[in-house]
Protein backbone atom coordinates (compact mmCIF):
# COMPACT_ATOMS: atom_id res chain seq x y z
CA UNK A 1 0.00 0.00 0.00
CA UNK A 2 1.33 3.58 -1.03
CA UNK A 3 -0.24 6.86 0.47
CA UNK A 4 0.89 10.39 -0.25
CA UNK A 5 0.28 12.19 2.46
CA UNK A 6 0.68 16.10 2.52
CA UNK A 7 0.18 19.33 4.43
CA UNK A 8 0.36 23.16 3.83
CA UNK A 9 -2.12 24.49 7.25
CA UNK A 10 0.95 26.48 8.62
CA UNK A 11 3.75 28.15 7.95
CA UNK A 12 5.04 24.91 5.33
CA UNK A 13 4.74 23.02 2.55
CA UNK A 14 5.49 19.23 4.00
CA UNK A 15 5.18 15.71 2.08
CA UNK A 16 6.01 12.05 3.19
CA UNK A 17 5.07 8.56 1.49
CA UNK A 18 3.74 5.56 3.47
CA UNK A 19 4.83 2.51 1.94
CA UNK A 20 4.13 -1.11 3.19
CA UNK A 21 4.03 -0.09 6.50
CA UNK A 22 6.23 2.71 6.93
CA UNK A 23 7.51 6.38 6.07
CA UNK A 24 9.72 6.02 3.04
CA UNK A 25 10.09 9.61 2.42
CA UNK A 26 9.50 12.78 4.47
CA UNK A 27 10.16 16.54 3.52
CA UNK A 28 9.44 19.88 4.99
CA UNK A 29 10.09 23.07 3.76
CA UNK A 30 9.19 26.53 5.91
CA UNK A 31 7.49 29.20 4.09
CA UNK A 32 5.23 32.21 4.62
CA UNK A 33 4.09 32.35 1.25
CA UNK A 34 3.84 30.48 -1.97
CA UNK A 35 2.64 26.83 -0.61
CA UNK A 36 0.26 26.81 -4.09
CA UNK A 37 3.07 27.38 -6.45
CA UNK A 38 5.25 24.68 -4.32
CA UNK A 39 3.64 22.17 -3.25
CA UNK A 40 3.00 20.02 -6.39
CA UNK A 41 6.49 20.27 -7.28
CA UNK A 42 7.65 18.91 -3.94
CA UNK A 43 5.00 16.00 -4.32
CA UNK A 44 6.59 15.06 -7.88
CA UNK A 45 9.92 15.24 -6.01
CA UNK A 46 9.15 12.81 -3.34
CA UNK A 47 7.57 10.90 -5.38
CA UNK A 48 10.63 10.61 -7.99
CA UNK A 49 13.19 10.48 -4.96
CA UNK A 50 10.86 6.62 -4.24
CA UNK A 51 10.82 5.91 -8.41
CA UNK A 52 7.08 6.25 -7.77
CA UNK A 53 4.83 7.38 -10.23
CA UNK A 54 1.16 8.85 -9.54
CA UNK A 55 -0.30 6.11 -10.61
CA UNK A 56 1.15 3.18 -8.07
CA UNK A 57 -0.68 5.54 -5.03
CA UNK A 58 -3.58 3.84 -3.21
CA UNK A 59 -4.54 7.15 -1.43
CA UNK A 60 -3.93 10.80 -0.66
CA UNK A 61 -4.01 11.94 2.77
CA UNK A 62 -4.16 15.59 3.52
CA UNK A 63 -3.69 18.07 6.33
CA UNK A 64 -7.39 19.77 6.47
CA UNK A 65 -6.73 22.53 9.97
CA UNK A 66 -6.94 24.08 11.56
CA UNK A 67 -4.70 26.80 10.57
CA UNK A 68 -3.87 29.06 7.72
CA UNK A 69 -7.02 29.71 6.30
CA UNK A 70 -5.54 30.02 2.12
CA UNK A 71 -2.85 27.15 3.12
CA UNK A 72 -5.66 24.72 3.91
CA UNK A 73 -7.98 25.42 0.83
CA UNK A 74 -4.18 24.78 -0.63
CA UNK A 75 -3.57 21.09 0.29
CA UNK A 76 -7.14 20.23 0.16
CA UNK A 77 -7.83 21.50 -3.05
CA UNK A 78 -4.84 19.33 -4.73
CA UNK A 79 -5.96 16.20 -2.39
CA UNK A 80 -9.28 16.26 -3.92
CA UNK A 81 -8.36 17.32 -7.75
CA UNK A 82 -5.28 14.50 -7.37
CA UNK A 83 -8.11 11.89 -5.75
CA UNK A 84 -10.80 12.23 -8.30
CA UNK A 85 -7.74 12.22 -11.30
CA UNK A 86 -6.26 8.80 -10.17
CA UNK A 87 -9.21 7.89 -8.63
CA UNK A 88 -8.14 6.77 -5.23
CA UNK A 89 -9.46 8.69 -1.57
CA UNK A 90 -8.58 11.44 -0.68
CA UNK A 91 -8.68 11.58 3.41
CA UNK A 92 -8.60 14.41 5.43
CA UNK A 93 -6.76 14.41 8.59
CA UNK A 94 -6.99 17.38 11.41
CA UNK A 95 -4.41 18.37 13.13
CA UNK A 96 -5.51 17.53 16.41
CA UNK A 97 -5.97 14.17 15.12
CA UNK A 98 -2.21 14.22 14.81
CA UNK A 99 -1.36 15.87 17.93
CA UNK A 100 -3.55 12.71 19.57
CA UNK A 101 -2.40 9.91 18.03
CA UNK A 102 0.10 10.17 20.27
CA UNK A 103 2.83 12.15 19.26
CA UNK A 104 2.85 14.32 22.31
CA UNK A 105 2.05 14.25 25.85
CA UNK A 106 -1.35 13.95 26.98
CA UNK A 107 -3.07 17.11 27.06
CA UNK A 108 -5.73 19.12 25.70
CA UNK A 109 -5.04 19.18 21.92
CA UNK A 110 -3.61 22.52 20.58
CA UNK A 111 -2.67 24.60 17.72
CA UNK A 112 -1.15 27.99 17.89
CA UNK A 113 -3.07 30.59 15.92
CA UNK A 114 -2.61 34.09 15.19
CA UNK A 115 -3.12 37.09 17.76
CA UNK A 116 -2.36 35.45 21.01
CA UNK A 117 -5.26 32.53 20.10
CA UNK A 118 -5.40 28.80 20.28
CA UNK A 119 -7.62 26.05 18.52
CA UNK A 120 -8.58 23.63 20.93
CA UNK A 121 -10.28 20.29 20.76
CA UNK A 122 -11.84 19.72 24.60
CA UNK A 123 -12.24 16.66 26.50
CA UNK A 124 -15.87 17.00 25.09
CA UNK A 125 -14.53 16.98 21.48
CA UNK A 126 -15.52 20.74 21.29
CA UNK A 127 -13.19 22.28 18.73
CA UNK A 128 -12.89 26.32 19.44
CA UNK A 129 -10.90 29.42 19.41
CA UNK A 130 -9.31 30.68 22.43
CA UNK A 131 -7.49 33.64 23.79
CA UNK A 132 -4.15 31.92 25.04
CA UNK A 133 -4.93 33.03 28.30
CA UNK A 134 -8.46 31.40 27.92
CA UNK A 135 -7.13 28.44 26.84
CA UNK A 136 -4.29 27.92 29.57
CA UNK A 137 -7.80 28.59 32.15
CA UNK A 138 -9.31 25.55 30.99
CA UNK A 139 -7.37 23.69 33.68
CA UNK A 140 -5.58 21.00 31.96
CA UNK A 141 -2.38 21.49 30.07
CA UNK A 142 -2.32 21.60 26.80
CA UNK A 143 -0.21 19.55 24.14
CA UNK A 144 0.96 21.46 20.78
CA UNK A 145 2.69 19.69 18.07
CA UNK A 146 6.98 20.79 18.85
CA UNK A 147 8.49 23.17 17.08
CA UNK A 148 9.87 22.62 13.58
CA UNK A 149 7.12 19.39 13.45
CA UNK A 150 6.41 17.48 10.29
CA UNK A 151 2.69 16.56 10.28
CA UNK A 152 2.91 14.57 7.04
CA UNK A 153 4.37 11.54 8.04
CA UNK A 154 1.50 11.29 10.45
CA UNK A 155 -0.80 12.32 8.17
CA UNK A 156 0.07 9.20 5.60
CA UNK A 157 0.38 6.97 8.49
CA UNK A 158 -3.68 7.76 9.57
CA UNK A 159 -4.95 7.59 5.99
CA UNK A 160 -3.27 4.22 5.70
CA UNK A 161 -5.40 3.15 8.31
CA UNK A 162 -8.52 4.93 7.15
CA UNK A 163 -8.14 3.81 3.64
CA UNK A 164 -10.82 0.80 3.57
CA UNK A 165 -13.31 3.25 5.77
CA UNK A 166 -15.96 5.13 3.52
CA UNK A 167 -14.87 8.74 3.79
CA UNK A 168 -16.90 12.01 2.33
CA UNK A 169 -14.55 14.05 0.07
CA UNK A 170 -11.75 16.02 2.67
CA UNK A 171 -13.49 18.99 3.62
CA UNK A 172 -11.21 22.18 5.33
CA UNK A 173 -11.74 22.50 8.69
CA UNK A 174 -12.12 25.61 9.96
CA UNK A 175 -12.92 27.07 13.54
CA UNK A 176 -13.48 30.07 12.80
CA UNK A 177 -14.35 32.75 9.77
CA UNK A 178 -11.85 33.94 6.83
CA UNK A 179 -10.35 37.24 8.26
CA UNK A 180 -11.08 38.40 4.47
CA UNK A 181 -12.87 41.69 4.37
CA UNK A 182 -15.76 42.34 2.17
CA UNK A 183 -15.11 42.48 -1.59
CA UNK A 184 -15.34 47.01 -1.77
CA UNK A 185 -16.13 46.95 -5.97
CA UNK A 186 -19.78 46.80 -6.45
CA UNK A 187 -21.25 44.03 -8.07
CA UNK A 188 -21.40 43.85 -11.76
CA UNK A 189 -24.80 44.84 -13.42
CA UNK A 190 -26.92 41.98 -15.01
CA UNK A 191 -28.23 43.41 -18.36
CA UNK A 192 -30.97 41.81 -19.82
Amino acid sequence: MIVLGFDTSAAHVAAALFRDGEIVAETREVMLRGQAERLMVLLEEILDSQRITWRDLDAIGVGVGPGNFTGIRVAVSAARGLAFGLGVPAIGINRFEVIESGLTRSGIPSVHAPQDKVYVKDAKGEQRLLLAQDANALGEKLSFEPEGFNPAPTIARLAAKQIHETHARPAPLYIKSADAAPARDAPPQIIP
